[in-house]
């Protein structure tokens, strides 16, 4: 299946239910790979794509519409480089605010927590490693082995108030990281807009060690 070529064939921002969200490691940059998922589980044409320098990477990350970054489409960006409770803004290509996130640092300690914002619905979610087992295991293992990298994949699920499930990310088992972003419909019969669960997704990864 060809490839997406602009900002024109992406998706309706609210119409996605599912996206997988590959990591590509190299020496110098981190590369994120974002794809849709059809209804049978077949992973469609690439929607977004981002690459950052490793120094700059957790300050802002920007997402381009094909691997050659001729389009910019939507980023996220820390909210100040010196706060980093300060949390982060999604805008898209007009620098208009998609939604944002943070992390709840104290709540993190013992179980990694963050904040979900899209305001256009007044939605706000909670999400947290689904299991509490293996965020206490994840952090013993860190602190042994600083250096090694943990062999424990984490979930996560973000829920509002009332416990609707909004967005989930499954890590999968597997040589690169592969993550697996569900965008379930919500009490309104619409979704989270996929440009934010992308984000959110990317950054539980590249941000989560913080």
């Amino acid at each position: 299946m060809a490839e997406l070529s602009g900002p024109a064939a992406f998706p309706d921002p609210t119409s996605v239910e599912r996206l997988h969200v590959r990591q590509k490691l190299t020496a110098m940059v981190n590369r994120y790979a974002v794809h849709a998922v059809d209804d049978h589980g077949g992973e469609g044409p690439l929607i977004a794509f981002a690459q950052q320098k490793r120094l700059a990477f957790k300050e802002q990350v920007t997402f381009y519409a094909d691997e050659e970054r001729t389009v910019p489409v939507f980023t996220f960006k820390a909210r100040s480089t010196f706060d980093v409770n300060a949390g982060h803004d999604v805008t898209d290509a007009d620098g208009q605010q998609i939604g944002w996130f943070k992390k709840e640092f104290r709540r993190s300690l013992t179980r990694s927590t963050w904040l979900l914002g899209y305001p256009v619905l007044g939605l706000e979610a909670t999400g947290t490693e689904r299991s509490g087992r293996v965020a206490i295991v994840r952090r013993v293992w860190n602190l042994l082995l600083e250096d090694v990298p943990s062999p424990w994949r984490f979930h996560f699920d973000f829920r509002t108030a009332d416990g609707t499930l909004v967005m989930s990310s499954d890590r999968r088992r597997a040589l690169r990281d592969v993550y697996d972003v569900r965008l379930p419909v919500l009490p309104d019969g619409t979704r989270l807009d996929w440009r934010l669960a992308a984000a959110m997704a990317v950054a539980l990864d590249a941000l989560q060690s913080r």
